[in-house]
Formats: structure tokens, sequence, C-alpha cells
């Protein structure tokens, strides 16, 4: 079976063959997608708001619709991309300074609102088929910037 980077002998000399595969095989992982970075952005804003959770429980009520939507979005997110996340934890531990539900919620907030820039800037990129999803998140975090005030 030939495979990329394999030798083959054309006129008594060995030839590298590389990316080629006569049975249509393609060695090389897919390319990411370009929903990839909003779904881990998605992914470690719901981390985010769980540790917040963990470090100020007087603040569960409050972040934890919000994590549930951020977990919703990846879920839809990856449905979209059609693979399965990464392997690993996002990490979501809120900053030393900020150990206050105060503190928590500034860190929170700005959070938010980069993430509601990427999303806007992603659904703008975006083909039609995916701005609405897109557009959709870019609302949600707006939504969650002013609930965190």
């Amino acid at each position: 079976m030939l495979r990329a980077g394999a030798l083959v002998a054309l006129g008594g000399a060995a030839v590298p063959l590389t990316g080629c595969d006569p049975f249509g095989r393609d060695d090389e992982p897919p390319a990411p997608d370009p929903l990839e970075p909003l779904a881990a952005e998605s992914a470690a804003l719901e981390a985010r708001h769980r540790a917040a959770v963990a470090a100020a429980p007087a603040l569960t009520e409050r972040l934890t619709a919000i994590a549930d939507a951020h977990r919703a979005h990846v879920e839809e997110l990856r449905r979209v991309i059609g693979r399965a996340a990464p392997s690993g934890t996002p990490a979501g531990t809120p900053s030393a300074a900020a150990t206050d539900p105060d503190g928590l919620l500034a860190e929170l907030r700005e959070a938010e609102q980069q993430g509601r820039d990427n999303a806007a800037k992603a659904c703008a990129a975006a083909p039609a088929e995916r701005a609405a999803l897109l557009g959709s998140i870019a609302a949600a975090r707006a939504t969650h910037v002013e609930a965190l005030k």
C-alpha cells in the first residue's frame, strides 16, 4: 500500500512520494473550523462563571444561568463545527485579586465584553448559514454584560 512519504522505484531510482495517496485518503488533519476559537471561548467563559460560583457561593443564582447559556453555546457550536471539543478543561480560575463578589463580577463583565466583541466580529465574517447562530451568541453575551452590572 502506498502512503504519503513512501518511496517508489522509477527508472532505477527511489523517488519519495509526498502528499500523494492513490486511494484518495488524506493523512493531514482537517483545517480548523473558523468557529473553533468561539467555541473554546464559550467553554472558557462557562468555566470562569462556574469557578466564580465556587469562589463566591452567594453568586450561584446569578451566575449559573449565564454558565448554562455558555454550555448551550458550546454544544451548538460543536454541532455546527461537526467535531468534538479538544480534550482538556478550559481554565476558569478567577484571579487572586477577585475573591470578593464585586471583584468577581467585574472580571466576568470584562470577559463577557471581550466575548461579545469577538462573537460580533465572527458574526460579521461568517457565511449566512452561520450568522444567525453567531448573532444570537453575541446578543446573549451583551445581555450577560448587563446582567453582571
